[in-house]
């Protein structure tokens, strides 16, 4: 009954809310006067959707469903309208300010349609579909035990039982084939949209978000991941040669990929939880941050709390006491829920939250780090116009917590109480190898899945070759390899989140690069002058401050120039990464002395 009367009172405010507003911004012939009118537009258009969003998130049901692709239908037609308006002005003599405005306005919407109603409203219907089936997913195995994603993933990052571990991997993927068809049509309606907004396709469209020709950033990224390819090549060797010890050259060849369902997450795009598989045999046992976690009673809440207090520390104020009434932190026992970890600005400048279901586990306690940096930039940046709000470029919003993350060292974990004493340098090899396991890890793999969407929209890849195209980038790309033959039938991408909801995924590769920049950066600005990889910046409010001017800038310049005012250069740069991890890699190549690396 509570739900019923949420979704009636949201469906009046959207009725007031998103009621298209007069056409005062498409009226103007001043490019400043249009681009003012058009923020003032799509502000309030902004905040009802976030509403409506947050509920069919939280509330997965056919009408918050319903409600929610209402909302995206409004603002997807105005955010058209728009964007064709600002497109009035191309070739016009406006200041730096105002282009970039008009610029963003033609990429305000991540997945646009055509000028078409029908085809809004279809886009809006199939994307929330597409959404709703991942999020309410159950597998049930021949017990008739039903399994819901949290619970899936714990067994993917435990067992280690092949036959189980193949038996859940192969389950979750159940859901995607009936995705398969509702996919192919909403990348159909935002190809057309993207070309009638003038880019050659959604592909081209989400590149054009770096500053860059879409193009000249293509080969940007392929440089940076070259940057870091043989780091990553030695990290997949070692990986390789010690699963295959475990589990026998039968399941994992001692060459050629790695099966993807024994490296400990459901995507093998973290391989943190084998880490006790691989780990150097000299390994001190370490700590158990989990066991600690739970010894110290902590928590969701607490947690947060403890999340908080970081950002805090460098000078940041706290959140506000809405942050604590409104966000989910555990999953329901009453409901279905989207558990995937999520950052939220409701847009007025107030009301922030996070949606999580939380366990106490080191991958949360690191989780809750990176969605409170999008909270913290987010709070930053509100004093910006609507257009300005949001990070320099794609990438520097997940780079932000994820650089926080960093410092979650042994040492700063014993600033705070979670272990007795930081250890020495003894076990560095085993910390060094934990992190690379989760970070270097997941780079070729945050590289290629736009790789292989930048491929369906261009037309290179058909809709009935996406399965086979997915499995030749992974193993281009990351060494990986399906753990029986896929063909298209299957539809293994659609298993990722980020997939059915047409989230671009190059930022978390962006990300991954600017986040060592970061973290290198802001550990100068403390004064830390020791190994890079066990500095903490907790606490140094130089370095807070430096965080700060950054984040307050929003995305009103080009992020050159945001990355300058941290970083002292304008220049993306991976060899932060390699002086990170040098001892490792130097151990690593040891290691692979007598392997044949390469897949």
């Amino acid at each position: 009954m509570k739900i019923r009367v949420v979704l009636v009172s949201l469906a009046a405010v959207l009725a007031l809310g998103l009621t298209p507003a007069p056409q005062e911004a498409n009226r103007s012939d001043d490019p400043d006067i249009f681009v003012e009118a058009a923020e003032a537009e799509l502000d309030g258009l902004f905040r009802a959707q976030a509403n409506a969003d947050w509920i069919a998130a939280n509330f997965i049901t056919y009408d918050s469903q319903k409600i929610a692709a209402a909302a995206q239908e409004l603002v997807t037609a105005k955010v058209i309208e728009l964007a064709k308006g600002a497109a009035r002005f191309d070739g016009m003599d406006v200041s730096p300010r105002t282009a970039r405005k008009l610029a963003f306005l033609k990429l305000a919407l991540p997945v646009p349609a055509p000028d078409d109603p029908a085809l809004i409203a279809e886009l809006a219907a199939k994307s929330n579909a597409l959404t709703g089936t991942y999020g309410s997913h159950r597998y049930c195995n021949e017990d008739g035990e039903c399994l819901a994603e949290p619970e899936m993933v714990n067994i993917m990052a435990t067992s280690r039982d092949p036959d189980e571990l193949l038996e859940v991997w192969k389950g979750w993927r159940t859901m995607a084939p009936p995705m398969r068809e509702d996919y192919v049509r909403v990348m159909e309606i935002a190809n057309a949209g993207a070309k009638e907004l003038g880019f050659d396709d959604l592909g081209s469209m989400w590149r054009s978000n770096y500053d860059m020709d879409p193009d000249a950033f293509a080969a940007e990224a392929e440089r940076l991941l070259g940057q870091i390819q043989p780091l990553y090549e030695a990290l997949q060797c070692h990986v390789r040669a010690k699963l295959s010890e475990f589990y026998g050259s039968q399941i994992v060849p001692e060459q050629g990929p790695i099966p993807a369902h024994l490296l400990g997450n459901m995507w093998a795009q973290s391989w943190l939880n084998v880490s006790d598989l691989v780990a150097p045999e000299t390994s001190a046992d370490g700590f158990d941050l989990g066991a600690n976690l739970r010894a110290a009673g902590l928590e969701a809440r607490d947690m947060v709390r403890t999340g908080e207090a970081f950002f805090t520390s460098l000078g940041f104020d706290p959140l506000p006491d809405t942050f604590w009434e409104r966000s989910l932190f555990t999953k329901p026992r009453d409901r279905d829920v989207v558990c995937h970890a999520s950052a939220w600005d409701m847009g007025d400048g107030e009301d922030y939250r996070i949606k999580m279901c939380i366990e106490p586990t080191p991958e949360m306690f690191e989780t809750i780090h990176h969605e409170l940096g999008h909270n913290f930039y987010q709070r930053a940046d509100r004093d910006q116009p609507p257009l300005f709000r949001g990070g320099a470029n794609p990438g520097f919003h997940e780079a932000i917590g994820d650089a926080i993350s960093l410092s979650i060292t042994p040492g700063y974990l014993a600033q705070i109480g979670l272990i007795e004493s930081e250890p020495d340098d003894s076990d560095d090899i085993g910390l060094l190898l934990d992190m690379a396991l989760d970070r270097v890890a997941a780079m070729p793999w945050t590289y290629l899945v736009d790789q292989w969407r930048w491929g369906i929209s261009s037309g290179k890849t058909p809709p009935e070759a996406m399965n086979v195209s997915w499995w030749e980038l992974r193993e281009k790309y990351q060494g990986v390899g399906p753990p029986e033959v896929r063909g298209d039938e299957f539809f293994d991408p659609g298993a990722k989140y980020h997939v059915p909801a047409m989230v671009s995924y190059t930022r978390y590769f962006i990300a991954r690069i600017l986040q060592f920049q970061f973290y290198r950066a802001l550990c100068d600005a403390a004064g830390y002058a020791g190994p890079l990889h066990r500095c903490s910046f907790f606490s140094s409010k130089e370095a807070g401050a430096r965080l700060n001017t950054m984040l307050e800038m929003g995305a009103s310049q080009p992020w050159p120039d945001a990355l300058e005012s941290l970083t002292g250069t304008r220049e993306m740069d991976a060899s932060a990464i390699n002086d990170y991890f040098a001892p490792l890699h130097a151990w690593l190549n040891e290691q692979n002395a007598s392997r044949q690396c390469g897949w």
